[in-house]
Order: structure tokens, then sequence, then C-alpha cells
């Protein structure tokens, strides 16, 4: 899969649209998502080209990881260390609209299982 320069996270890494920034550092970026599912909804992002959690190649292992924690501490902060969801979509059959790679941080109310 080809990445897209002109997708929305990509505008929003560049600045060219704004977005309620909650976490940034030199590997990701987190913002509050427009059309939240919980009370605490943000979307950790990586600062890399990276379409699918499917399409990294082996030397992003460690950034992988790296959204993971970011996004557990995006929690803590914000004041759900307790209890959250982490959600990463990988294709269009499952939820994902936007192909550059991003991980939901759901927290701040009941969540059922299975998901979906």
């Amino acid at each position: 899969m080809q990445y897209d320069d002109g997708n929305v996270f990509a505008r929003i890494l560049r600045r060219e649209i704004p977005a309620a920034i909650v976490w940034e550092d030199e590997r990701c970026l987190a913002f509050r998502d427009l059309d939240p599912q919980a009370p605490l909804h943000v979307l950790v992002i990586p600062k890399a080209r990276i379409p699918r959690v499917g399409d990294a190649v082996e030397e992003q292992r460690e950034l992988l990881g790296h959204l993971l924690w970011a996004a557990g501490e995006i929690a803590r902060l914000q004041g759900h260390g307790e209890a959250f969801r982490l959600v990463v979509n990988h294709g269009a059959g499952a939820g994902q609209s936007v192909f550059h790679l991003h991980v939901h941080l759901l927290a701040g109310r009941p969540m059922a299982w299975p998901p979906g």
C-alpha cells in the first residue's frame, strides 16, 4: 500500500489543519478525535509514514512500542491510567478510514466485550 501524503493525519502533522494536540514528542503526535466514542478519545499517530500497522517494517518495531507507551502515558496524564482501551484497525474491512497508522485511546466509560 502506498502512503498518501495528503491524508488528514499527515496534514495535521504538517500543521496544515488544526487539531487539539495532547502529546507530542520526537516520534509521535496525539490529538483528540473529532468524533469521540468515549469521554477520552485520543488518536496517537507516528511521525513516520506507515499506512497500516501491518505495513511497518522491522526497523519500526521500537516505534510501534513507543506508540503504545505514549498512549499509556497520555491515559495516565488525563486521569484514566487505571482503565483504558487501545484499538488499532488494519484495513478498510477492519474499520480503518485514514491510512496513516493510528492508535485509538478510549477511556472514561465502561467498555463492552467483544468490541465492534
